[in-house]
């Protein structure tokens, strides 16, 4: 990895959330939804620092949270605050008061994420943008089966003539899971999905997002056959 680019984590976190409230400083398996992530970045070493874009500087004191020479945190604005101010907005903000060479977005909400993820994530995207064919990255889920729409029509498979799943074309669900990107490609689109994206499959269990009670009681589980499964490999 070339160890010369300035990595800035973008961890954007806000006090509340609309479907699971207070999600973010909720217990989750031992401990808050948010320390989950931000452990998990801290343990990337190639990301130099990480910024913490929040309207909840106070409650993350009170869970222990304060600023190290990795860990900033700033304060949001009045005008980028509430439930439907775009996350561009947000990032734009950090963009313009943190320099960096690469940055890496994520959520609170993406817990099981690891960092072996980030790191591959990261050597995937400079490979490709060191030889121009990408200025930003995304992660996806890959999809292989059959969808209908509303009116039960067939979108993307013939019902007349059935072949395995695994046949079909794949398809390819932004998860919101991890975004890298530079300021350079951030400024042409004013988004996180550059000009010339890359996808990156993330794998199937460290992709949830929760967003709702569901994905929450579910993420729960997938954290517990995380453990066990780390347990008997040792």
């Amino acid at each position: 990895m070339n160890n010369f680019q300035r990595i800035v984590a973008l961890l954007p976190m806000k006090a509340n959330s609309q479907r699971v409230k207070g999600k973010n400083f909720r217990d989750f398996c031992g401990r808050p939804l948010y320390r989950w992530i931000l452990d998990t970045l801290l343990e990337v070493e190639e990301i130099n620092q990480i910024v913490i874009n929040t309207d909840a500087r106070n409650i993350l004191a009170e869970n222990g949270l304060l600023e190290t020479n990795r860990i900033i945190i700033r304060d949001r604005t009045p005008e980028i605050c509430g439930d439907h101010v775009s996350m561009n907005l947000v990032l734009a903000d950090d963009v313009d008061n943190v320099p960096a060479d690469l940055y890496l977005m994520t959520h609170t909400t993406n817990p099981l994420m690891s960092a072996e993820t980030i790191r591959k994530a990261i050597v995937a995207f400079m490979e490709k943008q060191a030889v121009g064919k990408a200025d930003s990255l995304f992660s996806v889920d890959k999809v292989q089966t059959r969808f209908y729409r509303s009116d039960c029509s067939p979108v993307n498979h013939d019902p007349d003539n059935l072949i395995p799943t695994q046949n079909l074309e794949p398809w390819f669900e932004e998860n919101s899971n991890l975004y890298i990107f530079t300021a350079d490609s951030f400024a042409k689109t004013h988004a996180r999905i550059g000009k010339k994206p890359m996808m990156y499959e993330s794998p199937f269990f460290e992709s949830i997002d929760i967003d709702t009670p569901g994905d929450w009681d579910f993420a729960v589980a997938a954290a517990r056959y995380l453990l066990e499964q780390k347990i008997n490999a040792q």
